[in-house]
């Protein structure tokens, strides 16, 4: 029986696994349609696809149904699911462009058409594509519909929508919940709270569709970079990403809606549930992120303006506010190349995108919210100095940080920085340069996309070799999932019954 108990979570999690790669196939319906409707020549690609992924979750679901179907999630298998959700979808998602790329002239290899599967789910927004433009739209839109159900979780939408599943979704919700307190329920059921969440990501989606709509996009490329937008992916259907359309208006409409992108959503939830929109503005980590993104966007166009790289003060600022929000807020829109500006500003720019997202948004990286808190954390050891004896706690939003989670919130910090470090290291061993190992690392396990030099915004990671791209590859599902929740998957207290 002791060999059965090591793989007792496996028998929990394949049959809610199985369930979420059959509902991720019927997503392929929607580029499916796009494709016949467009008459694009890629439909061919997708009704095979999935068929595969469809029979493969139909598969590992009835394969130990009789013993897991009703068994209670525990907290271990919540995380193992999760790890193995990430890991196996983008697999069936890459499975259309292999299809595709494959009788053209430039096929495309596993290993990249993996890569631009775990970009786009794991809204990262790098790529391997160039010819962009040339792509069918419905490959387009796969590529950036990919970074949309990312971007809110599928785990989440599974909890929303198969709540007939009968096991723990609350452990499901958390394990997948990004932010240093994943415990805070909004509604008194799990299930409630994902469809709420949900609810708000799709309000935000139709209303930023109709803007770059009303702004001059075409339909299809204002729901293709909708996707892109609201889940802060950033993958385009143009090799020269935004700076395409040459669009002041839809500038502004992106800029609008990554910076509401780059906050809690649940947060909007709250509001909108208790119709008290003064909520929004008193969350401490909300006007953290919107005076950190605003406020660096306006100070990059000052410093545009005193080095002459622009001259007039309407372009400059719309300039600096779209590409400083896009890059901070882990989406990696474009405009213009950037790293042609001061030194000082891209990496400025590339040292945002690690912090200035909420909890609870479509961002990742460290977060505000852990800022916030080592903020004040630092402030009450250096207040216990003069004042040993003083009681002063960490308190965020009126209540009183814990110990524990401050602990969590340290141990977070160690395993970023040594992640960073530890994979810049491994990408050194390659010969890579310096500036593009470390720009690789941070844009990948930010989730941010386009880095500096050779993966810069005027380039991309198609020159990588094929263990460079795994390398990439395996930081941004360590970024997605925040590091321990998948790292603790490779130690023995794990697997400890």
């Amino acid at each position: 029986m002791k060999p059965l108990g090591s793989f007792m979570p496996f028998l929990r999690v394949f049959p809610i696994l199985g369930a979420i790669v059959m509902v991720f196939a019927l997503t392929m319906l929607v580029p499916l349609g796009v494709s016949l409707w467009t008459q694009d020549g890629a439909s061919s690609a997708f009704p095979v696809a999935m068929a595969l992924t469809f029979v493969c979750g139909a598969l590992m679901r009835s394969a130990v149904w009789r013993v897991g179907h009703k068994l209670e999630l525990q907290k271990r298998d919540g995380i193992l699911l999760v790890g193995l959700a990430w890991t196996l979808l983008p697999l069936f998602a890459c499975v259309p462009l292999l299809l595709y790329f494959g009788p053209t002239s430039t096929p495309l290899s596993f290993t990249d058409a993996y890569f631009e599967a775990m970009s786009g789910l794991t809204t990262t927004g790098a790529t391997v594509l160039v010819g962009l433009d040339r792509l069918p739209g419905s490959i387009n839109l796969w590529r950036c519909f990919l970074q949309w159900l990312g971007g809110m979780g599928i785990l989440v939408l599974a909890v929303a929508i198969l709540p007939m599943l009968g096991v723990g979704g609350s452990q499901l919700f958390r394990a997948e919940a990004t932010g240093p307190m994943k415990d805070a329920k909004l509604t008194p059921r799990i299930t409630e709270t994902a469809k709420g969440l949900w609810t708000v990501y799709c309000l935000l989606s139709l209303a930023c569709v109709l803007g770059y709509w009303l702004a001059g996009m075409s339909a299809l490329d204002a729901w293709i970079h909708m996707f892109a937008t609201l889940s802060l992916g950033g993958l385009s259907s143009h090799d020269s990403s935004f700076g395409y359309f040459q669009l002041p208006a839809a500038e502004w409409v992106a800029i609008v809606f990554m910076l509401l992108a780059s906050c809690n959503f649940a947060l909007y939830f709250v509001a909108l549930v208790k119709r008290q929109p003064a909520r929004i503005w008193r969350d401490a980590e909300w006007r953290g992120s919107m005076l950190l993104l605003v406020g660096s966007g306006l100070f990059i166009a000052g410093l545009l303006l005193v080095k002459g790289s622009l001259s007039d003060p309407v372009v400059a600022v719309r300039t600096a506010l779209f590409n400083v929000v896009s890059i901070a807020s882990t989406t990696g829109f474009s405009t213009v190349d950037y790293t042609t500006w001061p030194v000082f500003a891209p990496l400025f720019m590339l040292m945002l995108s690690g912090v200035a997202t909420s909890a609870g948004s479509t961002g990742a990286g460290i977060k505000m919210a852990r800022i916030v808190i080592l903020v004040k954390q630092a402030r009450r050891e250096m207040a216990r100095i003069v004042h040993p004896r003083a009681v002063n706690p960490v308190t965020m939003g009126g209540n009183v940080v814990d110990s524990s989670t401050i602990f969590s919130v340290l141990g977070f910090m160690l395993v970023y920085g040594g992640t960073i470090i530890g994979l810049t290291m491994v990408l050194l061993l390659t010969d890579m340069p310096f500036d593009t190992a470390f720009s690789a690392v941070v844009a990948s396990v930010n989730n941010m996309g386009p880095g500096l030099n050779e993966v810069g915004p005027a380039g991309n990671f198609a020159g990588l070799s094929d263990f460079q791209t795994w390398v990439c590859a395996l930081a941004m599902l360590l970024g997605r999932l925040e590091m321990l929740s998948f790292l603790v998957l490779f130690t023995p207290g794990f697997w400890r019954k």
